[in-house]
């Protein structure tokens, strides 16, 4: 039976010697930081006490308590084992247990027990100050072969959270066989995840992994709070962080064709979930629950204004082109220093923070050369592991800006530790939008958080240059081999039409 704090039966459930249906009892939810006000109370056909479903059905459902009272062989009460969830502790105790003792001789008084237990997880609520950041837990599984680089993919979720002004309560991994369908995490990870997103008092969930439709509607259901993957974190911090037209139309279509397939079953709870906040900000955010065609005609729309804007660029690029001027474009993993590089080396007044895709549109600045030559530099967004196909094709546009480039300087952060990784994945995105081929040069930044010399060493090794595009080092060597590669290539390509020139005059 579930019994409310007034003492009153609210349901009484029949099962078998397998298990007892719970029912749905509107789905209320219990409030940030509270229980659900309900405590459930039901038998155990032998002499055991509480079990693993039982605990993990007092987390998901945030009851008051859970009592299992044990049947003797002759068929009398046994003794009762109880169990409440506990705030946050120094033990990181999620539930805890009471002294099993027969039913006749419990001496709790409930009312004034779950009464300071809510006061002790208000307490916990208001130690939180208002207006501050959302709190999430992040969460990871990986199946198959276990990746090496777990660690370095979760501080860059950690990156990607503080980049949208997250708060990051607690992270929770799992390794299995295969990933489930239905939940992505196991159920064990499962009751783990629920009772420390109720200790933590966090507001949304966020998963490394991308979730089917299916998977993000079962854990928002399961948690009872928002929950986003990867692709959504990503997406607001764009919305976050666009302000051209360019960007924000950019934006609305990336998030409008990421969410397309999850606005099949209307009443989803977890798009409701997602209507603000953390993976539900941006232009596009009012489109959640309308009906598909609507999206659609809104995605047709965007992709005829993002045309117009692709033709007023290229045209633009066919003015540069005639005047001859060589493009340099800074691309480079996120976060790497590349709108650093474009201040220090242009001296110019560009944003740059120390968070990712602080750099959504495409930022152009003249620099002089030697011998009074000037190149067109151009910075534009930072590319990252996995980066979402929906996220390559919306920002196609921005990414044609790189596609009239003389040289692309690559900028590497040269102290990151999976460096490797970073200029490979770089170099997939270069690849997939047919840009290959385009010279490069690569640029081992932030030098000076190396000891002296490392950094050198790495960029030889590669074939790079190294620099400090905050302190400037490294600068002069980089102009030279930049103009070197430019104007060899326009020698080379002199020479290469020498030949079919003399062929005409002769002609």
């Amino acid at each position: 039976m579930l019994v409310d704090r007034g003492g009153a039966v609210t349901h009484v459930m029949v099962g078998d010697a397998r298990s007892i249906e719970l029912p749905d009892w509107g789905r209320v939810r219990a409030g940030r930081g509270r229980l659900r006000g309900l405590r459930c109370i039901h038998t155990h056909l032998g002499d055991e006490p509480l079990t693993r479903d039982d605990l993990t059905d007092l987390a998901l459902l945030r009851l008051d308590a859970m009592v299992a009272v044990a049947t003797t062989a002759e068929g009398l009460p046994g003794l009762a084992h109880a169990a409440a969830l506990r705030p946050a502790n120094v033990d990181g105790a999620a539930v805890e247990h009471l002294e099993p003792v027969p039913p006749a001789l419990l001496d709790l008084d409930f009312r004034a027990f779950i009464r300071a237990r809510e006061e002790q997880l208000a307490r916990q609520s208001r130690t939180r100050e208002v207006g501050a950041a959302e709190r999430a837990i992040l969460v990871s599984v990986t199946a198959g072969r276990r990746p090496y680089d777990i660690e370095m993919q979760l501080d860059e979720l950690k990156e990607l959270a503080r980049s949208a002004s997250v708060e990051v309560a607690g992270v929770v991994t799992q390794h299995r066989p295969r990933v489930d369908p239905k939940l992505m995490i196991g159920s064990g990870r499962l009751e783990e995840l629920v009772i420390r997103a109720f200790q933590s008092d966090v507001d949304l969930v966020i998963f490394d992994q991308n979730l089917t439709p299916t998977q993000a509607r079962n854990l928002a259901e399961r948690l009872d709070l928002r929950v986003i993957d990867r692709t959504q974190l990503i997406l607001d911090i764009f919305a976050q962080n666009a302000t051209t037209r360019d960007g924000k139309l950019q934006v609305e279509l990336a998030q409008l064709r990421y969410r397309l397939p999850r606005l099949a079953q209307v009443e989803d709870r977890s798009l409701s979930r997602l209507a603000g906040g953390i993976g539900g900000r941006g232009p596009g955010e009012q489109k959640l629950e309308v009906d598909r065609r609507r999206v659609r005609e809104r995605v047709s729309r965007l992709e005829r204004e993002l045309g117009a804007l692709r033709k007023q660029r290229e045209s633009r690029r066919r003015r540069r082109t005639r005047r001859q001027l060589p493009i340099l474009s800074i691309v480079g993993y996120t976060n790497a220093g590349k709108s650093t590089l474009l201040r220090s080396l242009t001296e110019s007044s560009v944003l740059v923070a120390d968070r990712m895709f602080a750099t959504l549109d495409p930022t152009s600045r003249r620099l002089r050369f030697p011998r009074e030559r000037e190149v067109i530099v151009t910075d534009t967004v930072g590319f990252i592991r996995d980066l979402p196909p929906d996220l390559v094709a919306a920002f196609r546009a921005t990414l044609e800006e790189i596609g009239g480039a003389s040289l692309l300087l690559h900028v590497v952060d040269a102290a990151a530790p999976d460096l490797e990784r970073r200029i490979a994945a770089v170099r997939e995105v270069l690849e997939s939008i047919q840009l290959g081929d385009t010279p490069e040069l690569l640029v081992f930044n932030r030098i000076d958080l190396l000891a002296p010399g490392a950094g050198e060493a790495i960029a030889w090794r590669h074939g790079g240059v190294a620099v400090s595009a905050l302190r400037g080092t490294g600068l002069r060597e980089l102009l030279a081999r930049a103009d070197a590669m430019l104007w060899e290539r326009e020698r080379r390509d002199d020479t290469s039409h020498q030949p079919l020139a003399l062929a005409a005059q002769g002609g």
